[in-house]
């Protein structure tokens, strides 16, 4: 690569200090989905088995694994709202962790690179 536009450790170093500065600021995370759900009850006169059909909801519904189980777990509106929050976080905190990682794996080669070339111990 042209040393013009090969990054140094140094542009590396910076962009890590970056990503673990905006982890701070991250906020509460919990991971798994939130989904409206729509019910039908067992009355018969009801809407929900009119024509056309308007079931019951939305009930909002967050679902995740924990410890290897499927758990579901019904919410208010407002538990919704807070639960898509906390999931939106929980995306951007796994998205800013891949890029540590792939950050810091660059900037290790470098290193590792440097003293390779100049026979330096590691």
């Amino acid at each position: 690569m042209p040393r013009a536009k090969r990054k140094t450790l140094t542009d590396y170093e910076r962009r890590y200090q970056e990503l673990l500065e905006a982890l701070a600021g991250i906020g509460f995370v919990r991971p798994g989905s939130v989904a409206p759900r729509y019910n039908y009850c067992g009355k018969t006169n009801c809407r929900c088995h009119g024509d056309p059909p308007q079931p019951h909801g939305p009930y909002f519904q967050w679902t995740a694994k924990v410890d290897g189980k499927t758990v579901n777990r019904r919410l208010s509106p407002r538990e919704a709202e807070l639960y898509r929050e906390w999931i939106a976080n929980d995306r951007r905190l796994r998205a800013m962790v891949d890029e540590l990682r792939a950050v810091a794996a660059e900037a290790t080669d470098l290193i590792i690179e440097e003293a390779r070339r100049t026979g330096a111990e590691v």
